[in-house]
């Protein structure tokens, strides 16, 4: 069952305003549980982590930029 238009806008807020918060806090605690590793190990860690998050949720974020499909023109 897809998402609304209204549900995926809310859920995408939630999912930034709650779950990136408690994401980057887990993602930091991760990385300092490997007791510094190199610069770019550290590096490439964060990248990695930071298009990881994404991918469950694209479906939840693709097109609630643009305007309501189904409201009025």
């Amino acid at each position: 069952m897809a998402l609304s238009y209204k549900a995926r806008r809310r859920w995408s807020l939630v999912i930034l305003l709650i779950g990136m918060p408690l994401y980057i806090v887990a993602a930091v605690t991760v990385v300092n549980w490997l007791d510094r590793p190199h610069f770019l190990v550290e590096l490439l860690i964060y990248v990695v982590l930071g298009i990881v998050w994404i991918l469950p949720f694209k479906a939840v974020f693709r097109g609630v930029g643009k305007a309501d499909p189904d409201g009025e023109r």
